[in-house]
Formats: C-alpha cells, sequence, structure tokens
C-alpha cells in the first residue's frame, strides 16, 4: 500500500540509508467526530488471484498482496513462494476483480545482505513520479527491510542496504523486523511492522520518516500486543494494514492462534499509537480460507475501500498454505453495502 517527497530524484541522491534511531511521537490526532464504532468485510466469492502452475514462481504460494492505484490502472505486487524462495510479482487489473499477472519483478540477491531466501511480503505506493516498494529480506532467522524504486513497477532499483534494521539486544524487535505497511499523512511517512524478540513474540510497532530511507522507531513500540491464553492471536501479530476513515485510524493485523490458525482482528487509534483491539475477528468461510485469512491491503476501489486479502487451506505460520488471494468491500458495521 502519498506526496512524501519534494521531487522525483530525491531519493536517488541518498548516499546511506537505514534506521535513524528512536523519537517519541504520534501520528496526527483525528480532529473530526468518529462516525463508525466498526467494520465489517463483504469478501467475494473465491479467490481473484490464484498461485501459479507447477514450476513457476508462486506455485506455492500467492499472498501479501499490496495494491496501489496508477493513471487508472491497479498495480499489485504480491508474494510468490515455489517451495524455496520468495518473490515479489507484478499483476495488474482496471477493476480490482480480474487480474493479469506479469511475473517476478523483484527477487532476493544473494551476492547482498538480502541472501536468497526472501525479497517480498512489501508495501508499496506511489509518490514523486515512482513506484516505491519497501520489502522483507536477508536471514529467515532476522529478516530486515529494504526500499525498491521503479519508474513503471517492472523495472526496480535496490538501495543498497536495509531502511530498517533489528533492534538492540533485548529490545522487542532484537530478531527481526518484516511485515512492513507505509502510509503517508501531512508531510510524513509512517512505517507499522511486525518486530520479533529473543523469545519469539511477534508484535506490531511504528516508525516515521520524512524521506522513505531513514527511519526512527517509537520509542514507545510496541503499539499493539499479543492477545491472551485463548484468543485467536495469542501466538503471534503480523501484517498491519492501517487506514484512514470514519474519523479514527483502523488496523487490519493478522493474528495466529494456538494452532497456528490464522485470522485478521481490528483496532481503532485516535492518533496512531494508542490502539484499541475490537471484538471484530475475521474468518475464512470457504475451502480456499478456511485455515489462514491473513496479509490485507487497503485501496479504493471505487468509491469503496476494497480490501484485498491471502488466504490458505494449511494451517502454518509462514509458507505452504496453498495459499491464494481474494479481495472484499470494507462496510462501516451497521451500514448497508449498496449494490
Amino acid at each position: 500500500m502519498r506526496t512524501a517527497f519534494a521531487a522525483a530524484g530525491t531519493l536517488a541522491c541518498l548516499l546511506a540509508c537505514g534506521c535513524g534511531g528512536y523519537a517519541d511521537f504520534r501520528l496526527p490526532l483525528m480532529a473530526g467526530p468518529r462516525t463508525a464504532e466498526s467494520f465489517r468485510i463483504e469478501p467475494r466469492a473465491g479467490p481473484v488471484l490464484a498461485r501459479g502452475a507447477a514450476g513457476d514462481w508462486d506455485s506455492h504460494d500467492a499472498l501479501n498482496p499490496s495494491v496501489v492505484r496508477h493513471q487508472g490502472l491497479l498495480y499489485n505486487f504480491y508474494s510468490g513462494f515455489d517451495g524455496k524462495t520468495w518473490r515479489t510479482g507484478l499483476a495488474t487489473s482496471t477493476d480490482g476483480l480480474v487480474w493479469r499477472k506479469e511475473g517476478s519483478v523483484i527477487s532476493p540477491d544473494p551476492a547482498t545482505w538480502e541472501g536468497d531466501y526472501i525479497a517480498a511480503n512489501g508495501s508499496a505506493m506511489f509518490r514523486g513520479g515512482e513506484f516505491l516498494y519497501w520489502y522483507q529480506a536477508g536471514p529467515r532467522e532476522t529478516p530486515r527491510l529494504g526500499l525498491a524504486r521503479s519508474p513503471d513497477g517492472r523495472r526496480w532499483r535496490k538501495l543498497p542496504e536495509p531502511v530498517l534494521e533489528t533492534g538492540p539486544r533485548g529490545s522487542w524487535d532484537e530478531r527481526g523486523v518484516a511485515d512492513p505497511y507505509v502510509i503517508y499523512v501531512k508531510n510524513a511517512l509512517y512505517l507499522f511492522y511486525l518486530g520479533q524478540d529473543r523469545a519469539r513474540r511477534q508484535r506490531l510497532g511504528v516508525a516515521r520518516s520524512t524521506d522513505g530511507a531513514h527511519w526512527e522507531k517509537l520509542r514507545a513500540n510496541p503499539v499493539l500486543e499479543l492477545g491472551g491464553i485463548g484468543a485467536f492471536d495469542e501466538n503471534g501479530l503480523g501484517e498491519p494494514a492501517v487506514w484512514i476513515g470514519q474519523g479514527s485510524y483502523w488496523m487490519l493485523y493478522t493474528g495466529r492462534d494456538h494452532f497456528e490458525q490464522r485470522r485478521m482482528g481490528l483496532a481503532r487509534s485516535a492518533d496512531g499509537v494508542t490502539w484499541e483491539k475490537l471484538p471484530a475477528v475475521f474468518s475464512g468461510t470457504e475451502a480456499w480460507n478456511n485455515q489462514v485469512v491473513c496479509d490485507a491491503t487497503i485501496e479504493a476501489l471505487d468509491v469503496r475501500m476494497g480490501v484485498w486479502f491471502g488466504g490458505g487451506d494449511v494451517a502454518s505460520p509462514d509458507e505452504n498454505l496453498h495459499g491464494q488471494i481474494g479481495v472484499g468491500v470494507l462496510v462501516p458495521a451497521g451500514a448497508t453495502l449498496k449494490k
């Protein structure tokens, strides 16, 4: 999932990148009245983007959609897994329902910090005349976040070093940062992400940037904690998707339960830092997503808000889910969806 840069070439002149430390901040406070207390998802039956055939780069899983609208076309930068490597691919659509796959566009580079396992699971936007894509890479045990840039969504140039590093010894994100989701609000970028500590607890935090390459983490992270024993999110949180509407910040996030089934929860905030978990939990109801619903991305479909998400029929914390991508419409709770 915005004008963050003064000119198209701003990032091109960056010679170094990485986390700029820690700070106390919050997102701009929501000033208007709160006109919705919750949301529901009205899903379309069946996946709209299937995994590939045997031997394809996305043969095992097609997950982690990041949908961006540009010049009347929807670009879906999604993650594909072939049983060994995660890559980022591109699919395009005019309506968000019928997609044309254009193949893999970003792969991990074993000769760099990325290693050979993953360059995917990212968050895209179009700003300053180019696509920007924050993605997960590095060792499977200690992932970090990188940034790539493209004029057309097909030809990409990566920054040479990670833009978000793991935290110091003993911190909540010491053993990994992953699952980026970036939004632009009033002259700043905010990155919501997963952090993992040495106990392998996975929670959610936020960082702030003015250029997309240098980030300062919120000193008070994490901003969203695990659920209690027996909760749908007791085993881990991940894959945040944040948007603004109805007088609040909203977050769809993935929760993992004791059996590694994944569902999506909903949280609400007035400042993007203090979050209230809501009772709404979204589960898969069809054969293709009855064990996993995850990886939401939010974008305008027409006059409504579309939500694309991953799903699978195998309960697993990471891959080989038979993953495919579905779509629905976000509707304020109590509202009637107009056909």
